[in-house]
């Protein structure tokens, strides 16, 4: 079988299996979001925590929890990291510096799990299991919580309510991901993923030096870095590492785990609005844009361009041979297409198009499907933006599911899709403006420039993965993507939530023979056009200086 024909059936075989699961999933999370009932355990939970699980929220106090949750969790994280080398299960580990610390801990609190660091070298096994993991688990949480209050705005009228956010943390976390982790950490252990707590082995010479190899809770961890669009990695290889995914079938199920709930979440918001077809469409528009760019990502990586790569069947370097180009092509795309940032490869060595390729995915806002909770609220807004586009072109007012979109509305979508960008392109232009971070760069001219913005654009879109050639362990980067990274996932939620708000305060307008129908694949080709335009227009300048420039000069 050629290696092409192997990546197609990979692909092939991974839409069957999110196809099977897309509709039992996504009913089950909308019945989870809209059940009055709490089950005992979560009882124990909102009592411990002192919370009241039926009092609804409007906006402002939404958000207050959001943060004030969020903020304590960074404090909790900063403070086991600096207190390490004092903790039981250190394996002999030393504290955290400080800069470090809190790049750790903004990056598993805001979803984006970037790590400057080597995991097997600095972090013990309680750090691991009791601080990251559990961030891995409630951060994506909160990134379904914001979007569920994003669809209750929607579905909901004549009040500025959007639900209780300690309920919705809670629920999506016990009922959720939990018994899915569960099950998933029960398959990649039969696949080969160590779960122990073993400590550091000798396990011999390795090019005239010792090699040592620590075990841990891997498998558990693991499941939830990829279920919960996490990232990141117990090693430093990450699911590139045997330890991590050590079969093509671990890679395909991974990849699964990556993509199920934020393709499933477009049939809960279909569920709760009312209307399944709405949830359709943007399931049509997700799957359009993730295709499109798994598909143009194995054609540059398996293109031929010179004697080695067309000896090795493509561009082999930085990829594992037991993944292949197939395998390690379509992990690239549903990692940068959603806010995962877990890595089989090495994004570094991909073609200049292929890495420009995984930079685009996250540039576009990981909204094909996207990080869990967050690629269905970044989506949503993209759809506002183009029903208020349409609008302008027949100079009618626009409307998205029975909910005029005014000039309050379209504000905060403004600044949504603003925010971002400003974030990646400001610390871009700094890094390269200053002499010091540039010193960090393996490389000169477009691919070091590519790896500055790669970073930045990994950082603020809270995806994590890393270019690989940059030394980002210096108290600039760890300072100022912990900086990107907090404003990045939780300025734009300010803008999800206050637009929820406003929605939910609505009276709905009745649908008449001039309302656009945002149902139907007219639509949906709109809403894919006028996201390509928008990151094109952002990016551009940017994006011509670095993977363009080092594609077209190869």
């Amino acid at each position: 079988m050629s290696p092409v024909t192997a990546g197609v059936l990979q692909l092939l075989a991974l839409i069957a299996a999110l196809a099977l699961a897309y509709r039992p999933l996504g009913d089950h999370m909308a019945r989870v979001y809209s059940s009055e009932r709490h089950y005992k355990p979560e009882k124990w939970i909102y009592k411990v925590i002192g919370a009241n699980p039926s009092a609804e929220m409007r906006w402002p106090a939404y958000l207050r929890a959001v943060l004030a949750f969020s903020a304590v969790s960074v404090l909790f994280l900063y403070g086991m990291q600096r207190l390490q080398g004092s903790l039981p299960g250190s394996l002999g580990f030393v504290s955290i510096d400080p800069d470090q610390a809190f790049n750790t801990a903004a990056s598993f609190v805001a979803n984006t799990n970037w790590q400057s660091y080597y995991g097997e070298q600095a972090m013990g096994h309680v750090v691991q299991t009791g601080g990251l993991a559990v961030q891995n688990f409630v951060s994506a949480a909160v990134g379904m919580a914001v979007a569920v209050a994003l669809v209750r705005g929607f579905a909901r009228s004549r009040t500025g309510e959007l639900g209780n956010f300690w309920s919705d943390l809670v629920r999506g976390t016990v009922r959720i991901l939990l018994p899915i982790s569960v099950i998933g950490a029960v398959v990649l252990v039969a696949c080969g993923v160590v779960q122990n707590f073993a400590g550091i082995h000798e396990v011999g010479q390795f090019m005239g030096g010792t090699q040592h190899w620590s075990g841990g809770a891997v498998a558990s961890q693991e499941v939830i870095k990829e279920l919960g669009t996490n990232g990141g990695g117990y090693f430093n290889a990450n699911s590139a590492h045997p330890f991590e995914n050590p079969t093509p079938f671990s890679n395909l199920f991974e990849i699964f785990l990556i993509l199920v709930i934020p393709f499933a979440l477009t049939r809960t918001f279909g569920r709760m609005v009312g209307n399944l077809r709405q949830g359709y469409a943007i399931l049509a528009t997700m799957g359009i844009i993730w295709i499109a760019f798994t598909g143009l990502m194995m054609w540059t990586e398996f293109a031929h361009h010179g004697p080695v790569p067309d000896v090795a069947g493509g561009a082999m370097e930085g990829k594992e041979t037991r993944f292949g180009i197939g395998g390690s092509s379509i992990f690239a795309v549903a990692t940068t297409l959603t806010s995962t940032g877990a890595v089989n490869s090495f994004h570094s060595s991909y073609t200049g198009f292929g890495g420009g390729i995984t930079m685009l995915g996250m540039q576009l806002g990981e909204i094909a499907p996207g990080g869990v909770g967050s690629g269905l609220y970044g989506m949503l807004i993209m759809a506002i933006i183009a029903v208020f586009i349409a609008g302008l072109m027949v100079g009618r007012t626009p409307e998205y599911l029975g909910k005029k979109i005014g000039t309050r509305e379209i504000k905060l979508a403004a600044c949504y899709i603003l925010v971002t960008p400003a974030l990646v392109l400001c610390f871009t232009a700094a890094a390269m403006a200053l002499p010091t971070p540039g010193n960090s760069m393996t490389n000169s001219g477009a691919h070091g420039f590519s790896e500055i913005l790669y970073a930045y654009t990994s950082g603020a879109n809270n995806n994590g993965s890393a270019f690989a050639g940059l030394n980002a362990d210096t108290q600039w980067f760890n300072s100022t993507i912990g900086i990107a990274m907090l404003l990045g996932r939780f300025l734009p939620m300010v803008f999800v939530l206050a637009l929820a708000g406003a929605l939910a305060e609505q009276k709905p307008v009745p649908e008449t023979a001039g309302t656009l129908r945002t149902d139907k694949p007219l639509y949906a080709g709109l809403l894919v056009g006028t996201i390509v335009i928008i990151t094109g227009l952002t990016y551009f300048p940017a994006l011509a200086l670095g993977p363009l420039a080092e594609g077209l000069a190869s």
